[in-house]
């Protein structure tokens, strides 16, 4: 749809709900489910971490918009690699971020069950019901419509960051250094920062769903301009703020030690049971956010893959409202499975490599292409590639407190 047109219903994600998806999609598995990992690699650095990662995120993400309007299509970059001549390499990339966002799904169901189950002292069966009860509901909005899911979305978004904002200026005015020491006998250098931006990158792969969701946009060509980089400006600087604030209230060895549930414990060092369950909510919202956004766009990429060979043609079926059913079952589904099997930090750690690796692949397109400066592109290519290659580092012992490589294909296999 040019700029001069007339937006029609089936076009119902503006400029707000863009953003709120983008948003939405980064945060909710971010900063509540990988404070504790990003802590335990870079100690007192993590917040430097959460800043290399939004630089990485800002220039893959401008790849992404240039070329994502250049071709004037969605699918981001499955559609890239068709448009250049790479047909088999966009068929596997296709597959590969199917499985990476239905492991990303089940990541936000963890962490929604997590502080569901929290909050009311429950026990671990409770956690895994009502992260698979959220998948559910929130595929279920899915299918009703896209107009449905973001107005969902925008309301989720502006709640979670009224309350992480708020925790993370009340933590800031108790400014104390110290909070910030994982271990006062094992100081962290500045490389533990860039080891973190590889840990736990996933935080920052909700911002390119927009280029799946590219035909769903009002003035699609302005909106992912301006919603892109919006969306990764605020969401760095929000998780810098939280993982500086949080920390200073709970300290950093127990954001460690309550890895799956840190900032509740920090919201009640805050404001006691009123700040527990106000950030207990915000998780909830946050995470609820996350699995609508990510289940939303990526029945969307399957769909448009299909509709043109690389996928089988169920991926393709749409019901009478445009909603491409069959790819919210499926990716809804394979979710709730792996929910049930859990490891939220093998998940992270997977999903980070698939995505530093394909941001790599689309900065790469869009230095070759030239698309717009090159430098920016440069940036976020090594960026990416110095992330995936810190992340396999501490994967194998090499770097950081990491499994060693004799674990290395049991952590793997529980990734599979």
């Amino acid at each position: 749809m040019s700029e001069g047109e007339t937006p029609s219903q089936n076009h119902s994600l503006g400029l707000g709900g863009a953003w709120a998806m983008a948003v939405g999609g980064m945060i909710g598995g971010g900063i509540f489910s990988t404070l504790g990992v990003v802590i335990s690699v870079a100690g007192e650095w993590a917040w430097l971490s959460f800043l290399i990662g939004g630089v990485v995120a800002l220039a893959s993400g401008h790849s992404y918009s240039t070329l994502t309007r250049q071709f004037d299509e969605p699918g981001g970059s499955y559609t890239f690699l068709q448009e250049i001549g790479w047909h088999r390499a966009a068929r596997i990339t296709v597959w590969a971020l199917l499985i990476g966002y239905i492991f990303t799904v089940s990541v936000y169901a963890v962490t929604f069950g997590s502080y569901a189950a929290y909050v009311f002292g429950a026990p671990e069966w409770v956690k895994l019901a009502s992260g698979i009860v959220a998948i559910a509901v929130l595929a279920g909005i899915n299918l009703i419509g896209a107009h449905e899911a973001t107005v969902l979305e925008k309301v989720a978004v502006w709640g979670k960051l009224a309350i992480l904002l708020g925790l993370a200026v009340f933590g800031l005015a108790h400014w104390n250094p110290q909070q910030l020491v994982l271990d006062r006998d094992q100081p962290v250098g500045l490389g533990g920062a860039l080891v973190g931006m590889g840990v736990v990158f996933m935080a920052y792969e909700g911002f390119q769903l927009l280029s799946y969701d590219y035909d769903e946009m009002v003035h699609p060509s302005r909106t992912i301009r301006i919603a892109m980089p919006a969306a990764i400006v605020v969401t760095t600087l929000t998780y810098i703020m939280v993982a500086l604030g949080a920390v200073m209230l709970a300290g950093a060895p127990a954001i460690v030690r309550h890895e799956e549930v840190a900032l509740a414990v920090a919201g009640r060092e805050a404001l006691g049971v009123a700040g527990f369950v106000a950030v207990s909510i915000a998780a909830t919202f946050s995470a609820g956010s996350a699995i609508n956004a990510t289940i939303f766009a990526t029945a969307r990429l399957a769909e448009h893959a299909a509709s043109e060979g690389a996928m089988p043609t169920l991926f393709a079926r749409k019901d009478e409202d445009g909603v491409p059913w069959f790819g919210t079952l499926v990716i809804s589904g394979a979710a709730m499975v792996l929910t049930l099997v859990g490891g939220i930090q093998a998940l992270v750690e997977g999903g980070s490599f698939v995505f530093l690796t394909i941001f790599a692949l689309v900065n790469i397109i869009a230095w070759h292409r030239g698309t717009g400066p090159r430098w920016i592109a440069l940036v976020g290519l090594i960026g990416s590639l110095a992330g995936a290659t810190m992340l396999v580092l501490y994967l194998v012992g090499a770097v950081g407190n990491a499994v060693t490589a004799p674990t290395l294909a049991l952590h793997f296999g529980s990734i599979i």
